[in-house]
């Protein structure tokens, strides 16, 4: 049986299939970044998970696709932690999500888009992805993700930007003592799921000027950043993966238009679309 999972900081979602692609079981732990969390909670996410830990013992293979995953030293801690987990595995694979949401996405060449509790970008040639910048994680840079929105979210609120009617709203909706604040961001872990989950608030009360003009000029930073440094992006069509991508699909499309970009798909959860990829294009062969 082959394990399959796609991870980011917050969530990550796992599928067994056996030998003729029928799904055993899908299941969920928390997020398994190798850049942001210790080892030791690595382990305890995936030992706690009760379906992973009765199966343990039956697992051929294990792909996982996750966040943190880009480079050799995050990507060979997670792929220990795994082989330690599911000793009887003759294979595990550890990849960089971008490579799931580009299985997820398409099967022709275009560019792949994240839009996350994180965010990124590659080139997909139809078979193998190419990153045109490297990404440097949550401080430096992930335009127009949770984290993105977040902090957003609370600069204006400090800085008094925010309209006194959504302020009022957001004050109830989140404890936002500047202590509180600053433990969370400074003294606790997992920062950048904290930021995110404020970006939750921005889809869940009603579009106005405020949240759009706010969305908006993430995905144009987005845009400009991890689209447009592709010399493909005028030739090929444009897709995106995740929840900020899918509740944003309108301000996608606006931003696009003077570009002359093409939006291909846009896939809030990208695991169901890439059990199809597994089925047709890894299980068969």
């Amino acid at each position: 049986m082959i394990l399959i999972a796609d991870g980011g900081s917050t969530k990550c979602d796992w599928i067994l299939l056996n030998k003729k692609g029928e799904q055993v079981f899908q299941t969920r732990t928390k997020g398994l970044n190798p850049a942001v969390f210790p080892e030791a909670m690595l382990e305890q996410r995936i030992e706690e998970n009760p379906e992973l830990f009765e199966v343990r013992d039956q697992i051929e293979r294990v792909h996982f696709f996750g966040a943190g995953c880009g480079t050799e030293i995050p990507r060979q801690l997670l792929t220990d932690i795994i082989a330690n987990f599911f000793t009887n595995a003759s294979e595990v694979m550890v990849k960089e999500d971008m490579v799931a949401a580009a299985y997820a996405a398409t099967t022709e060449p275009g560019i792949v888009c994240i839009l996350g509790t994180g965010s990124n970008s590659c080139y997909f040639d139809g078979k193998d992805v190419h990153m045109a910048v490297e990404s440097l994680g949550y401080i430096l840079m992930d335009e127009a993700s949770g984290n993105y929105f977040g902090k957003r979210l609370l600069r204006d609120y400090y800085y008094k930007r925010m309209p006194p009617d959504i302020a009022a709203k957001f004050e109830v909706d989140f404890n936002l003592n500047s202590d509180e604040i600053k433990k969370n961001l400074y003294k606790k872990e997992n920062p950048n799921t904290y930021l995110a989950s404020f970006a939750e608030f921005i889809f869940t009360n009603e579009r106005n000027g405020y949240f759009y003009k706010l969305v908006h000029e993430g995905i144009k930073e987005f845009m400009h950043t991890r689209v447009l440094s592709f010399k493909q992006a005028q030739t090929v069509p444009i897709h995106f993966i995740g929840s900020i991508a899918y509740f944003s699909q309108d301000i996608i499309r606006a931003v696009a238009q003077p570009y002359n970009l093409e939006i291909g798909n846009i896939i809030r959860r990208p695991i169901d679309a890439l059990i199809e990829h597994y089925r047709k294009n890894v299980l068969n062969n």
